[in-house]
């Protein structure tokens, strides 16, 4: 039997993994996931207005112990740190990932209008940044809307994966007139099923998305 590409997850925060997990599960289970959480770095991210060269090199650093290991991709699941992985993903020879590269790539082929919830203000400016890159390249004419659900990540940070959820279907309820909803971060892909329930939209995530690219590329 053939060895299974190993993947190198890089974690910021404890409360992405669950999520990533559960995709590669469903979607890739054969593969050989590495997980390397180093839990400074979003506390950390969310004292600087924008990314400094000291996160920069930290995420340098994280990509190129991955490589050191034998991965075959890497895939950042924070979504706060898209300037300092692009340059990450220069200091190495195998394929980087940012957390939404793929399922914004996703919901801009459903259309040209998309939604994305967030919950961690931090990285809404990286995201929006990202989405218009792959807009440029995909379908200039791509639009996205950014809306705030509050109160969900300290909900999820303190375990309340209901109260959570429930925040993030309520905001999805009031939207409407987009060809699809992109939930944020990897920690707000445990709201899925009750966002889709929510609303007719098509919700995608992150974590699905990723796995899915991740598969095509080198599965």
């Amino acid at each position: 039997m053939s060895r299974q590409p190993r993947i190198t997850l890089v974690h910021a925060t404890p409360i992405a993994m669950e999520p990533i997990r559960l995709a590669f599960a469903s979607a890739w289970p054969e593969a050989d996931v590495v997980n390397l959480l180093e839990d400074s770095l979003s506390p950390d991210r969310a004292k600087s207005s924008d990314i400094t060269d000291a996160l920069t090199d930290r995420v340098v650093a994280l990509t190129q112990y991955a490589r050191q290991i034998g991965s075959a991709a890497v895939l950042f699941t924070c979504s706060a740190f898209g300037r300092a992985i692009e340059h990450a993903a220069t200091a190495v020879d195998i394929p980087v990932l940012k957390p939404n590269e793929a399922m914004f790539e996703a919901a801009i082929r459903k259309g040209g209008r998309t939604a994305m919830l967030y919950t961690f203000p931090p990285a809404r400016e990286g995201m929006e940044v990202e989405f218009h890159e792959e807009a440029a390249r995909l379908n200039p004419g791509a639009t996205i809307a950014s809306f705030l659900v509050e109160g969900a990540i300290e909900a999820v940070r303190a375990g309340d994966i209901e109260t959570h959820n429930r925040l993030v279907a309520n905001a999805a309820a009031g939207i409407s007139g987009f060809d699809a909803i992109t939930l944020a971060h990897f920690s707000t892909a445990r709201a899925r099923s009750a966002v889709a329930a929510a609303t007719s939209i098509p919700v995608l995530t992150s974590p699905d998305a990723a796995v899915a690219k991740l598969k095509n590329l080198i599965g």
